[in-house]
């Protein structure tokens, strides 16, 4: 099974970016993990909000294959605990069919055809985050479900 996490844009603060990059490296002793930014769609600014969000759908419908399984990091999805999540993730593991691939939007979401070719829809909180923010957030997540998974001593209860 490989996991993705798809992206749009470059993240621009470089904590941010130390940090991702730690866990990512980390979650690599985990699973086959890859983190695909895709880029920022050009002239991003002369669009309204609804037109960005659909060329944003667009360019990852592309990316997603028949095997994937789509989760949108969404504020308005499920809501779970880590050991929820752990759970979910062992589940998806061990069912092998499909491949997990979670995507974090741009600043304004989601277009309609990315919500109707989701499997599912997962909030990281009720509080809303910046989209490279929810990053970092949702790759120290996927590091502690390996960890939960693995009765390794990083998560405590």
């Amino acid at each position: 099974m490989k996991i993705r996490l798809m992206v749009i844009g470059k993240t621009s603060s470089s904590y941010l970016v130390e940090g991702i990059d730690e866990y990512v490296k980390r979650i690599g002793h985990y699973a086959d993990f890859s983190l695909e930014v895709l880029p920022d769609i050009k002239k991003a600014s002369s669009l309204q909000s609804h037109q960005l969000k659909d060329l944003e759908a667009e360019a990852f419908l592309k990316r997603i294959g028949v095997r994937d399984y789509v989760i949108l990091l969404d504020e308005k999805g499920k809501a779970d605990s880590s050991e929820g999540f752990a759970k979910s993730l062992q589940k998806w593991m061990v069912a092998g069919d499909k491949n997990p691939v979670f995507i974090i939007g741009g600043a304004f979401g989601f277009g309609k055809s990315l919500y109707e070719k989701a499997a599912l829809k997962l909030a990281l909180s009720e509080m809303t985050f910046s989209h490279q923010m929810v990053r970092l957030i949702f790759v120290e997540q996927l590091y502690r479900a390996f960890t939960i998974i693995r009765n390794e001593p990083y998560h405590h209860k």
